[in-house]
């Protein structure tokens, strides 16, 4: 499977591949997947932990709202 990027996410890829940092595409590819799936799976641990928190999207809006409004 092939997947098109454009735009400042292809901008960052060839800075990090023109850098050394990565042999190609499908390196930084595979490194940024590989780290999705340890946060991934450091969330799951965390809930099978009983750790985890219900989801209130009114309070997180709320949040925001608040860090807006005093940000002018």
């Amino acid at each position: 499977m092939e997947v098109q990027i454009s735009g400042k996410a292809a901008e960052i890829i060839s800075a990090r591949v023109a850098s050394g940092i990565y042999a190609d595409a499908d390196e930084f590819d595979q490194v940024k997947l590989a780290r999705l799936r340890r946060e991934l799976q450091l969330g799951i641990d965390q809930l099978n932990r009983g750790e985890g928190v219900a989801f209130d999207a009114d309070r997180i809006n709320r949040a925001i709202d608040r860090k807006l409004k005093h940000a002018h």
